[in-house]
């Protein structure tokens, strides 16, 4: 961290932390309009976020000329460039879609390998995902926030910050566009980690659908779930966004080297 003047602070920083969601603890089941459907899709996640940020600081309150004099409090904002290295991961369930165990049954795996919307099949050009290629778990965001500084003596100071991250991917959760046929993904844990209705209680599963898949065998899922179709959304096609709150202490290091140079 360096400050360039009355009100400008540039810092530097790495950070790490853990995104996690999951359609049925989010979702309500009873809301016909939105929550209902979320929550049938039953998809779930979690991504550690390795993040790397250079981030401009603007005070609303200008500090005087040495870091002894300046203000008791002030709110400021800030916005930077940050990079980034994520990989979004689910428990693996205890059977694949035809009733067979999983050997990864209940274990974290990583979804990008998995090509969980097509990324690795061999897609028709009618359709709905053709031409999708497998993301980066490498991006980039733009970082965006407010936040509080006091002082709480000569030499430290106390900040409390939220802080958005406008990211380039819609990938964080691995969901973003359509199913795709089961029968195209690339063995059962892919399939299984694609879909994944079917995990839900009897009594909230609505009649399912069986179909002849590309592979030759049949699923049963829930209409509009697990089948190619364009009007079959898995995700919302829009770019992720995620919060950062952060309390940080910071202590002034060059005050106490020019006190005891000026002594």
């Amino acid at each position: 961290m360096h400050r360039f003047g009355p009100r400008y602070t540039f810092l530097a920083q790495f950070m790490y932390g853990t995104l996690k969601g999951s359609d049925t603890e989010s979702a309500d089941f009873t809301d016909s309009e939105n929550g209902k459907y979320r929550y049938q899709r039953n998809l779930s996640f979690r991504n550690r976020i390795k993040e790397l940020s250079a981030l401009a600081y603007f005070d609303l309150f200008e500090n005087d000329a040495t870091y002894i004099s300046r203000v008791k409090f002030t709110p400021y904002a800030f916005i930077g460039v940050v990079g980034f290295l994520h990989n979004p991961q689910a428990q693996a369930p205890a059977t694949d879609l035809l009733g067979a165990a999983l050997p990864e049954a209940g274990q974290w795996v990583d979804l990008r390998p998995l090509g969980t919307e097509g990324q690795h099949s061999t897609l028709r050009d009618t359709d709905a995902n053709s031409g999708i290629k497998p993301y980066s778990n490498i991006q980039v965001a733009i970082p965006i926030g407010l936040g509080v500084r006091l002082r709480l003596n000569d030499v430290m100071d106390l900040w409390a910050e939220v802080g958005f991250r406008y990211t380039f991917t819609d990938y964080l959760d691995d969901v973003s566009k359509n199913y795709v046929d089961l029968g195209v993904l690339d063995g059962s844990l892919a399939k299984a980690m694609s879909y994944r209705s079917n995990e839900l209680p009897a009594n909230q599963l609505p009649t399912l659908q069986p179909y002849t898949a590309r592979d030759g065998n049949t699923y049963s899922t829930i209409p509009g779930y697990g089948q190619e179709h364009p009007a079959n959304n898995r995700g919302s096609k829009d770019k992720d966004i995620y919060m950062v709150t952060s309390i940080r202490l910071t202590y002034i290091i060059g005050a106490t080297f020019h006190k005891a140079k000026f002594r």
